[in-house]
């Protein structure tokens, strides 16, 4: 396999980072393609340790608690490990379809220090603008966030994932004997929109955690309302892990929460217009969705844009495998896929296996 020359094995960030299997084919320094001819426009860098991410979440490939400590799979699929000599020696040396590059945590005492240290080497060796992903449990507050603004970052992402204190603490916090806090992290949403500006920030929220759908979009609401950007993702069982056995959101539960989520971020619509079941089940949108529907857009993944405004954060396939339906498209979804979302929105049309 191309690049294999390049991997290595032994050695920690901020020398060394850990880059997704999408990121490394659109580096040639791994074969592959993807299905429909998608492109991976974010290049993902996580930082990487000998002793690992002292969090211990109950969904998450990075746990402590999974086996070994150190691997090189994450959100289903490998991350090869690299040197930054050699990512930054394929950036400058070749085209790529990167647009922006992001520079990850895991929760480590060293994670902001050497975040802040790959920011910069990121600025200095392209052009790309650099997102930071942190954990708030290791910034140290608001003068980490000014920190990593400082290194070169425009944006910043913080993820939560879990939309309520409850399911918080259930997967990421005492329950589970993560360092993580509700608390914290609610605060930092503050913290960043003060340093960033409003919408430079993302939250990341995993559908399927076992919230319900009014509880999901009350979420999207708040953040919102705090200048807040939600960067949705779908539950995927990850092998070795707490939930490896818990299975995916139904897709018609994952659809209507794209399509709240993208309403709400646009100012389309708000919570308090929208109607839902005793069960908590989101029955009606309070505006026309058809037209949004068509457009396509909502159902595409969601994350930082690029230089042109245009969302480049699009994870191929990060959310399923390729031969399943598509949860979040890499892509602008066709007429097909349109007339497939539709289906998958209408609970009375949908599938058992759908809905």
């Amino acid at each position: 396999m191309s690049g294999n020359k390049h991997r290595i094995t032994a050695g920690e960030s901020p020398e060394i980072v850990q880059t997704s299997l999408a990121g490394a084919i659109g580096m040639g320094l791994m074969k592959g393609r993807f299905l429909r001819d998608a492109r991976c426009e974010c290049l993902n860098l996580l930082l990487t340790y000998d002793d690992g991410c002292k969090a211990s979440c109950s969904y998450c490939g990075l746990s402590r608690n999974r086996a070994p400590v150190r691997t090189d799979t994450f959100i289903r699929v490998k991350w090869p490990t690299y040197t930054l000599p050699v990512i930054f020696g394929r950036l400058q040396s070749q085209v790529t379809p990167f647009r922006r590059a992001c520079v990850s945590m895991v929760t480590h005492p060293r994670a902001l220090d050497d975040t802040c240290t790959v920011i910069r080497k990121v600025k200095h060796h392209s052009d790309l603008p650099v997102s930071g992903l942190v954990s708030p449990s290791v910034m140290g507050g608001r003068q980490g966030f000014q920190r990593v603004f400082d290194a070169g970052a425009d944006r910043v992402g913080i993820a939560i994932d879990a939309a309520t204190p409850e399911l918080f603490d259930r997967h990421r916090g005492k329950t589970v004997g993560g360092p993580h806090r509700w608390e914290t992290y609610m605060k930092s949403f503050d913290h960043a929109v003060d340093v960033f500006g409003p919408f430079m920030v993302g939250v990341h929220l995993i559908v399927g955690l076992g919230e319900t759908e009014e509880q999901m979009v009350s979420m999207i609401d708040r953040a919102h309302a705090m200048g807040v950007l939600t960067h949705l993702f779908s539950f995927f069982p990850e092998r070795g892990c707490a939930m490896e056995n818990h299975a995916q959101p139904p897709l018609g539960q994952y659809r209507r929460i794209q399509l709240a989520r993208f309403l709400i971020n646009e100012n389309i619509a708000v919570r308090k217009e929208m109607s839902f079941s005793k069960e908590g089940k989101l029955m009606d949108f309070g505006v026309d969705i058809e037209p949004y529907v068509d457009l396509g857009v909502p159902f595409m993944t969601s994350g930082c844009p690029g230089n042109d405004g245009v969302m480049a954060c699009n994870r191929p396939f990060g959310n399923e495998r390729a031969s399943d339906p598509i949860r979040n498209y890499p892509f602008l979804p066709d007429a097909r896929d349109r007339h497939i979302i539709r289906k998958q929105l209408e609970p009375a049309h949908a599938s058992p296996a759908t809905e």
